[in-house]
């Protein structure tokens, strides 16, 4: 069967597979970025990041360490696919239907602000690291699932959309506060030509152009004048996404948005995030003391992700389900919904690069913290989770 006649229903189911197995891929690559930085590679991997790329047409140059174009370009990329699923999603998707969004939005609502709070506690009088507080809001799916996928069959499908559910949510949080805060000097010229670049986007939409070489073409340029507005050029991707047709207007069996999901989902999960993994994970941990574990900045993160989300997540879906706003979805039942919140403090993907963004212009240097909190909070959420849905689901679903 096409990507062009799969119902949505096999999207996600291959969906979950591709996350389940990008998860097992990030943790090896995040272990290689470890061992790298902790062996005789060090130098090498630090060269390797540090290596400069320069792409120069006339007067336009755009020269950044190898590191940059990671985070800048191919997670720009990453951010496109998200707008795709999203967009996929709020038309026929999971998130079409409003009785499945109750719980995982007010889920997700808590899991975004206490986390923040669990920081802001820590890090409050410090003008500086403040600048971290989004860091522990994020959930990372394709880690999240990457767990699940190491419990089998005893998985309900109702845990796996609850925790896909939220985690969009989550991206959506990540999209508004990255525009919102993560920027940097504006450059009102390159803003105009992002704002020009929209019209075009969806005139070529209403004129059912379908094909993807203008869109791409126009979301290149697009990309480049973010790069040099101060907005974050990943959002660009997310833009992009949104005008990308869902069907031909002329064969409603033919769709350009789930085929350019179907070509982008196995390039994201098994190149651009484990090559993402890699060169933001590879955390020196020679001479690391207790000074380090303990200074707010990962102390922080950590209770973030661990605390925060349980709490946030948990706390909030409870009393949505105790004052009737949603029910408690079908196969789930209270330790497992705990379990499935504690799974949702893996934050490892977004959180890091979200603190790339908050701490690589400060001119001080809390890499190395932000990186230890997400490792050590993703880590025992990761744990815990799995511990307590290998408890609560005993028995495998007759589902999978």
């Amino acid at each position: 069967m096409t990507s062009k006649s799969k119902t949505s229903a096999e999207f996600f189911s291959d969906f979950l597979c591709l996350e389940s197995a990008s998860g097992l891929i990030l943790m090896f690559a995040a272990l290689l970025a470890i061992v790298c930085a902790n062996s005789a590679l060090e130098p090498f991997y630090v060269l390797l990041l540090d290596t400069p790329a320069v792409i120069k047409i006339g007067a336009l140059e755009i020269a950044k360490p190898l590191l940059l174009w990671i985070n800048d370009g191919l997670m720009a990329v990453f951010f496109f696919l998200v707008g795709l699923e999203l967009k996929r999603e709020l038309i026929e998707g999971q998130l079409s239907d409003k009785r499945n969004i109750i719980l995982p939005g007010i889920g997700a609502i808590g899991g975004m602000l206490f986390p923040a709070l669990f920081y802001l506690y820590f890090n409050a009088d410090d003008p500086v690291a403040v600048k971290g507080w989004a860091i522990p809001a994020a959930t990372d799916i394709a880690f999240a699932l990457g767990v699940l996928a190491l419990l089998g069959s005893r998985v309900p499908i109702s845990i796996k959309i609850f925790i896909t559910s939220l985690a969009i949510f989550d991206d959506i949080g990540a999209i508004v506060i990255i525009a919102a805060f993560y920027t940097s000097k504006i450059s009102l010229m390159a803003l105009v030509v992002v704002a020009l670049c929209i019209p075009v986007l969806y005139a070529m939409n209403k004129k059912n152009i379908i094909r993807k070489s203008p869109y791409i073409l126009i979301g290149i340029i697009m990309w480049i004048a973010t790069l040099k507005s101060g907005v974050h050029a990943t959002l660009a991707g997310v833009v992009l996404a949104m005008f990308i047709p869902m069907r031909d207007k002329n064969d409603e069996t033919i769709s350009p948005l789930k085929s350019l999901e179907h070509d982008l989902h196995g390039i994201v999960a098994f190149f651009i995030l484990p090559v993402f993994a890699f060169a933001n994970a590879g955390l020196n941990l020679k001479g690391v003391g207790m000074d380090q574990i303990t200074h707010p900045v990962p102390i922080g993160i950590a209770l973030g992700l661990f605390f925060g989300k349980q709490i946030g997540i948990f706390g909030l879906c409870w009393l949505a389900i105790k004052l009737k706003l949603a029910p408690l979805p079908n196969q789930m039942n209270w330790g497992a919904l705990y379990g499935a919140s504690a799974l949702c403090g893996i934050g490892f993907t977004m959180s890091l690069f979200i603190g790339s963004l908050a701490f690589e212009e400060t001119g001080v240097n809390l890499l190395f913290d932000e990186r230890l909190g997400i490792i050590i909070g993703s880590l025992l959420s990761g744990v815990v989770g799995f511990i307590v849905l290998r408890i609560c689901l005993k028995e495998p679903s007759k589902e999978s």
